[in-house]
Protein backbone atom coordinates (compact mmCIF):
# COMPACT_ATOMS: atom_id res chain seq x y z
CA UNK A 1 0.00 0.00 0.00
CA UNK A 2 1.08 3.45 -1.30
CA UNK A 3 1.18 5.90 1.67
CA UNK A 4 0.21 9.40 0.28
CA UNK A 5 2.02 12.16 2.54
CA UNK A 6 0.41 15.22 0.58
CA UNK A 7 -2.95 13.54 0.68
CA UNK A 8 -3.03 13.25 4.49
CA UNK A 9 -1.01 16.83 4.81
CA UNK A 10 -4.07 18.30 2.94
CA UNK A 11 -6.43 16.26 4.66
CA UNK A 12 -5.26 17.45 8.16
CA UNK A 13 -5.52 20.51 7.09
CA UNK A 14 -8.98 20.51 5.65
CA UNK A 15 -10.17 18.95 9.10
CA UNK A 16 -8.68 21.77 10.93
CA UNK A 17 -9.94 24.33 8.97
CA UNK A 18 -13.52 22.58 9.31
CA UNK A 19 -13.37 22.99 13.31
CA UNK A 20 -11.69 25.97 13.33
CA UNK A 21 -8.57 24.94 15.23
CA UNK A 22 -5.71 28.32 15.44
CA UNK A 23 -2.81 25.80 14.59
CA UNK A 24 -2.74 22.21 13.02
CA UNK A 25 0.67 19.77 13.43
CA UNK A 26 1.75 17.60 10.46
CA UNK A 27 4.61 15.23 9.71
CA UNK A 28 7.62 16.82 7.87
CA UNK A 29 8.60 16.14 4.70
CA UNK A 30 10.41 17.99 1.85
CA UNK A 31 7.03 18.26 -0.12
CA UNK A 32 5.25 19.05 3.01
CA UNK A 33 7.90 21.59 3.73
CA UNK A 34 7.42 23.17 0.08
CA UNK A 35 3.73 23.19 -0.04
CA UNK A 36 3.39 24.84 3.48
CA UNK A 37 5.98 27.74 1.76
CA UNK A 38 3.44 28.36 -1.07
CA UNK A 39 0.50 28.55 1.24
CA UNK A 40 2.44 30.68 3.67
CA UNK A 41 3.53 32.83 0.53
CA UNK A 42 -0.17 32.91 -1.28
CA UNK A 43 -1.51 34.39 2.52
CA UNK A 44 -3.41 31.21 2.78
CA UNK A 45 -1.91 30.33 6.60
CA UNK A 46 -0.67 33.23 8.81
CA UNK A 47 2.89 31.35 9.74
CA UNK A 48 4.28 27.96 10.51
CA UNK A 49 7.17 26.39 12.63
CA UNK A 50 9.22 23.64 11.77
CA UNK A 51 10.22 21.76 15.27
CA UNK A 52 11.73 17.96 16.83
CA UNK A 53 9.40 16.45 18.82
CA UNK A 54 11.98 13.24 20.18
CA UNK A 55 14.36 13.56 17.14
CA UNK A 56 11.10 13.59 14.17
CA UNK A 57 10.62 16.82 12.60
CA UNK A 58 6.91 18.17 12.44
CA UNK A 59 5.57 21.31 10.74
CA UNK A 60 2.92 23.45 13.40
CA UNK A 61 0.51 25.33 10.84
CA UNK A 62 -1.57 28.43 12.04
CA UNK A 63 -4.21 28.63 10.07
CA UNK A 64 -5.62 31.78 8.97
CA UNK A 65 -9.31 33.31 9.51
CA UNK A 66 -11.25 36.12 8.56
CA UNK A 67 -14.62 37.19 10.51
CA UNK A 68 -14.23 33.01 11.64
CA UNK A 69 -13.89 31.79 8.35
CA UNK A 70 -11.37 30.30 7.09
CA UNK A 71 -9.25 31.69 4.66
CA UNK A 72 -9.01 27.72 2.95
CA UNK A 73 -12.44 26.98 1.41
CA UNK A 74 -11.63 23.75 -0.39
CA UNK A 75 -8.61 22.39 -0.55
CA UNK A 76 -8.41 19.09 -3.18
CA UNK A 77 -5.87 16.88 -3.89
CA UNK A 78 -5.06 16.50 -7.68
CA UNK A 79 -2.55 13.83 -8.58
CA UNK A 80 -2.96 10.66 -6.06
CA UNK A 81 -0.15 8.22 -6.16
CA UNK A 82 -2.83 5.61 -7.91
CA UNK A 83 -3.24 8.39 -11.20
CA UNK A 84 -0.75 11.05 -11.19
CA UNK A 85 -1.30 14.21 -13.49
CA UNK A 86 0.98 16.21 -15.22
CA UNK A 87 0.74 19.29 -17.08
CA UNK A 88 2.61 21.48 -20.02
CA UNK A 89 2.63 24.65 -19.09
CA UNK A 90 0.57 25.60 -21.96
CA UNK A 91 -2.30 23.55 -20.30
CA UNK A 92 -1.84 25.17 -16.70
CA UNK A 93 -5.25 26.49 -15.80
CA UNK A 94 -6.30 28.87 -13.12
CA UNK A 95 -8.68 28.04 -10.26
CA UNK A 96 -11.57 30.26 -9.92
CA UNK A 97 -10.91 32.52 -12.84
CA UNK A 98 -7.71 33.43 -10.59
CA UNK A 99 -9.25 33.56 -6.97
CA UNK A 100 -7.69 30.30 -6.40
CA UNK A 101 -4.10 28.67 -6.98
CA UNK A 102 -2.92 25.38 -7.97
CA UNK A 103 0.39 24.15 -6.63
CA UNK A 104 2.48 22.37 -9.29
CA UNK A 105 5.87 20.47 -8.43
CA UNK A 106 8.13 21.05 -11.42
CA UNK A 107 11.59 20.24 -11.97
CA UNK A 108 12.65 23.98 -10.07
CA UNK A 109 10.44 22.99 -7.58
CA UNK A 110 7.21 23.61 -5.88
CA UNK A 111 4.92 26.60 -7.13
CA UNK A 112 2.07 28.25 -7.63
CA UNK A 113 0.49 27.57 -11.49
CA UNK A 114 0.67 31.06 -12.30
CA UNK A 115 4.60 31.00 -11.36
CA UNK A 116 5.26 27.56 -12.99
CA UNK A 117 3.30 29.43 -16.15
CA UNK A 118 5.31 32.23 -16.16
CA UNK A 119 8.57 30.35 -15.82
CA UNK A 120 7.44 27.77 -18.93
CA UNK A 121 7.65 24.97 -17.17
CA UNK A 122 4.86 22.07 -16.78
CA UNK A 123 5.24 19.82 -14.10
CA UNK A 124 2.85 17.54 -11.36
CA UNK A 125 -0.15 19.10 -10.28
CA UNK A 126 -0.79 18.60 -6.48
CA UNK A 127 -3.83 20.20 -5.91
CA UNK A 128 -5.74 23.03 -5.74
CA UNK A 129 -7.09 25.37 -3.23
CA UNK A 130 -9.29 28.27 -2.87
Amino acid sequence: MVMDTIGNYLTLIRNACNVKKSYVKVNYSKINKNITKVLYKNNYIKKYKIYKINKINKIKIYLKYINNNSVIIKIKRISKPSLRKYLKYKNIYKVLNGYGISIISTSMGVMTGKEAKLKKIGGEILCIIY
